[in-house]
């Protein structure tokens, strides 16, 4: 699995990602990069709508999330990164629209 593959499964299932409130997904990490090993996970940053924002989204949407994909998902949110991250996650994530 690569970048688009993964971007193509998003896309294909926007529907029942919306479903758990998601309003932005993008990829970022060695995925985008083209750094990716057969063991390396998958870099996700979400943004819910604020009202659907809670622990029980987040988690099904990451074991919905592994299933689709196949692959340990790592998900972060905004508000769960590094201030001195974000910048280089910021230049690097493809957002995939929902």
């Amino acid at each position: 699995m690569n970048r688009e593959e993964v971007l193509k499964k998003i896309r294909e299932n926007r529907d029942k990602i919306r479903s758990f409130g998601v309003k932005r997904i993008g990829v970022f990490g060695s995925f985008v990069r083209g750094e990716e090993k057969e063991d390396s996970d998958i870099d996700i940053i979400v943004e819910f709508e604020e009202e659907k924002k809670n622990f029980e989204n987040f988690i099904n949407l990451a074991f919905y999330l592994e299933e689709l994909l196949g692959r340990k998902i790592d998900l972060l949110t905004p508000e769960s990164i590094s201030q001195y991250m974000k910048p280089y996650i910021e230049k690097e994530v493809v957002y995939e629209s929902v």
